[in-house]
């Protein structure tokens, strides 16, 4: 039962910390119980003020009164009857008890309770004790026909606090009730605003909900509030981003699958021949032509396969230290065999290490990419170079060749998957440079093509250095 209520709470709290009606509610319904308290508290205080200016006005009162029934007689003695309205005026039915006294200015007890002390000031009102009770007491010094010139009498007034405590809770609960009806009606509305103004937020998550597969279109801004259009405006431009990315991954699976079907289908032509021929030349000369379809058909695969990893978010990215001079040096001797067989000479120059990072079997890739390229394309006799070398932040890796190179017309367009330029005798799927692209792209570096010093292609490949 124990675990049951606990994963009650844990569903609830999250439900509470995903909605953003329940957020939104939470937020105001916890202002304006902030305010609420602020609002009690200063109306305690403003009430405590109040009951107080009522109690001291009455004893205010009550003083005057009675200062107005002090007298001499014709003796010359100081005389006070105290009326009856002077004490019957705190008779407010909360068993008040009052208390006074009449004295000369000096000393001399008229009337009343000669053990009630004297106020600090003059007519105010000044919280006390007297007999262990709370009072609250007011004295005022008021002159005397016949006492004398600025003869005066001291006149104190002094009540018990059960009736100001009275009227300061009345009027804090008074306050208290107009306040929490306040609260409760601001909290209904906000709740009711909430619904309406979350309206066009609902009405954008059917419409996302509804909208088509095979079609992303974008939705209309105007229909939600101004701070929200923003986010539809990254909506549309996700989806727009989106779209082009599927048209590219069309293109590009019907022009692999394209590419791939060429070489199935000569495997299969060449497979076919082979099978007929009797003559052992004839069919040495069709099974050589079938490894050969095969190399060029795997190759496509593998570079294919190449091309989908070093696409953003295809892999989980990798930080690895890598010396770029040396895995060209390991490219070059894997190629060494293949540049003999064509009859070009292969160099390596290399100014030190050269330590980048990131994806290592990716990078190794690129450099595999660009000299196949470049021994692929450069007619023998000719020379395919290979340089390494650090400048300042950045680590410079550069394939040249003795080859055709390429147009600078054309230089845009061939980093572009499959496109390959008019005229070309040598084979190639078009995929080494948009493979490199891709490699540079995700290492945070760039590439640039340009013209060799033997007037072939110079491929420079600039990636921060570690």
């Amino acid at each position: 039962m124990a675990l049951s209520s606990s994963a009650e709470r844990h569903s609830l709290f999250n439900g509470l910390r995903f909605s953003l009606r329940a957020q939104l509610l939470a937020w105001v319904t916890a202002t304006l119980a902030a305010v609420l308290c602020v609002n009690l508290f200063l109306g305690l205080k403003q009430a405590q003020e109040t009951a107080d200016i009522v109690t001291d006005n009455m004893l205010l009162g009550s003083a005057r009164v009675i200062a107005e029934a002090v007298r001499v007689d014709a003796g010359g003695m100081i005389a006070v009857d105290i009326p009856p309205a002077a004490l019957e005026i705190f008779n407010t039915g909360y068993g008040d008890r009052v208390y006074y006294r009449v004295a000369t200015p000096w000393g001399n007890i008229v009337a009343g309770y000669d053990t009630l002390a004297m106020p600090d000031r003059r007519g105010a009102g000044q919280n006390m004790r007297f007999r262990d009770m709370d009072i609250r007491a007011l004295a005022i010094d008021h002159p005397v026909v016949g006492l004398g010139e600025d003869g005066v009498v001291e006149v104190v007034v002094a009540v018990t606090r059960n009736g100001e405590e009275a009227l300061r809770r009345r009027l804090w609960l008074s306050d208290f009730m107009y306040q929490f009806v306040l609260v409760a009606v601001a909290g209904l509305v906000t709740l009711l605003g909430l619904q309406r103004g979350l309206g066009p937020v609902l009405r954008l998550r059917d419409a996302v909900l509804a909208s088509r597969r095979e079609r992303l279109e974008p939705f209309d801004p105007a229909s939600v509030q101004m701070e929200l259009r923003p986010l539809v405006h990254a909506l549309n431009d996700y989806m727009d981003r989106v779209q082009k990315q599927m048209a590219a991954q069309r293109r590009f699976v019907a022009n692999a699958a394209h590419q791939l079907r060429t070489p199935l289908t000569l495997l299969m032509t060449q497979a076919a021949v082979a099978a007929r021929e009797t003559d052992l030349a004839s069919r040495t000369e069709a099974l050589q032509s079938l490894t050969r379809s095969t190399r060029h058909a795997s190759r496509l695969a593998e570079q294919l396969l190449a091309l989908t990893r070093a696409e953003p978010g295809s892999r989980a990215p990798r930080a690895e230290r890598i010396d770029m001079a040396e895995a060209a040096r390991a490219v070059l001797e894997a190629h060494a065999e293949e540049a003999l067989r064509r009859n070009i000479d292969i160099g390596l120059e290399v100014k030190g290490p050269a330590p980048v990072v990131g994806d290592g079997a990716m990078l190794r890739e690129m450099i595999v990419n660009l000299v196949d390229n470049a021994l692929r394309y450069t007619p023998a006799p000719g020379e395919v170079t290979v340089g390494v070398r650090c400048e300042g932040d950045e680590v410079v890796l550069t394939v040249e060749d003795s080859g055709p190179g390429i147009p600078e017309g054309e230089r845009g367009q061939v980093f572009e998957r499959f496109y390959r330029i008019m005229g070309t005798q040598a084979e190639g799927s078009g995929l080494g440079l948009a493979i490199v692209r891709e490699v540079v792209d995700g290492a945070g570096g760039s590439v640039m093509l340009a013209t060799a010093a033997a007037g072939g292609l110079s491929v420079v490949v600039r990636l921060p250095r570690q």
